[in-house]
């Protein structure tokens, strides 16, 4: 999880550890159920110690000393901005794996269309997931845009895995 997701949730004001991974849960619907728990609070320290959230005492917790409320500094706001500004989109690193299959079929490490295979193998258990879980939420949930992307972006991926079926089959005739 990229850590300017963890500073986007505490842009609406200062959370508990516990009450940020509430948010994130009910952000990502099911597929929150899968977050690291402990992902979330590495992440935290992280942040405080490379000054972009401050620890602030809870009037609401007076007893519980131990709980940390999480807090942005100016420069977390400042890293926030910059993120929400940014225009770039994710995506898989198509690059490193079209490497992998060029590497494989060099080296002979692998059979090209085996690689490409357990990827597609991979990727349609995700979209099989990722479409049960789009199918249980309603539909104007926060969850449901974010589950519909995933499953488009899943479908994409598998059209250009089927380009990179057709591609090595037809070296593997060439050669």
């Amino acid at each position: 999880m990229r850590q300017e997701v963890v500073l986007a949730m505490l842009a609406k004001e200062p959370s508990h550890g516990y009450q940020l991974r509430a948010r994130l849960r009910d952000a990502l619907g099911p597929l929150g159920d899968a977050m690291n728990a402990g992902q979330v609070y590495v992440t935290l320290a992280r942040l405080e110690k490379a000054g972009l959230l401050a620890v602030e005492g809870s009037a609401d917790d007076a007893d519980r000393s131990d709980r940390k409320v999480y807090a942005l500094t100016p420069n977390g706001q400042q890293r926030v901005a910059e993120w929400i500004a940014e225009v770039g989109w994710p995506r898989p690193d198509l690059a490193e794996f079209h490497l992998k299959l060029i590497a494989a079929a060099s080296a002979g490490l692998a059979d090209p269309l085996t690689i490409v295979d357990t990827q597609r193998r991979e990727l349609l258990r995700r979209l099989r997931d990722a479409q049960r879980a789009a199918m249980a939420e309603p539909a104007l949930s926060a969850a449901a845009l974010l589950l519909e992307g995933i499953v488009l972006r899943l479908q994409a991926d598998l059209r250009w895995l089927e380009a990179c079926e057709k591609n090595w089959t037809h070296r593997r005739s060439g050669s």
